[in-house]
């Protein structure tokens, strides 16, 4: 789930930052780049664990700040297939289940991966809201709200970033991971 990857990458001081010592002010820097954002292949950025080398300093004709290149570890979250993963129910609609881990939202059961055989309810006639159930033998449970959710990882995709979107469509994600919870011990933590 978690990963330690190396980078390098050459970044240009900001001034106010020249204050601090190098090693710090580097430090702030790429927190601010990397903290939060998703990179390709690589997944989402947690946290700077370390600054393995800096090299540089250098200030170019026409820049008025240094630049150098360092050399890190980032602590990076990317889930892998197979992986079972506790997870907080966000939404839950016709199409599937949105799960959260609370630092990470975009996280998908969609109806085909639901436990076989289960339905789901809407909540009203007009609204895009319900339970899904699983149905085993003579019972149903349901998947009820802010449930802890296990589920097993399917898939994790870096969808390519879209040049335009409509204005009613959900927010761009630049990381999915898709679940299941078509196999024994997964569902709500209460079911088992």
């Amino acid at each position: 789930m978690f990963y330690l990857s190396k980078i390098e990458h050459k970044l240009t001081l900001p001034p106010y930052l020249l204050a601090l010592p190098i090693r710090e002010a580097i430090l702030s820097e790429l927190e601010r780049l990397f903290l939060d954002k998703v990179i390709a292949k690589l997944g989402l950025c947690i946290s700077v664990y370390d600054i393995i080398s800096i090299k540089g300093g250098s200030v170019f004709p026409g820049d008025g700040a240094p630049t150098y290149l360092a050399v890190f570890n980032l602590i990076m979250f990317r889930p892998f297939t197979g992986e079972i993963i506790t997870a907080k129910l966000l939404r839950s609609d016709a199409d599937g289940l949105r799960l959260s881990l609370g630092f990470f939202d975009d996280i998908y059961i969609p109806k085909h991966h639901m436990p076989d055989p289960s339905h789901y309810v809407s909540t009203t006639s007009t609204s895009k809201t319900g339970t899904w159930y699983w149905d085993y033998g003579e019972e149903s449970f349901a998947i009820g709200d802010s449930e802890e959710i296990k589920f097993a990882v399917q898939s994790v995709s870096y969808p390519p970033i879209p040049v335009e979107q409509p204005k009613d469509s959900k927010p761009f994600a630049p990381m999915v991971v898709n679940g299941s919870l078509n196999q024994d011990g997964l569902g709500p933590i209460s079911w088992w």
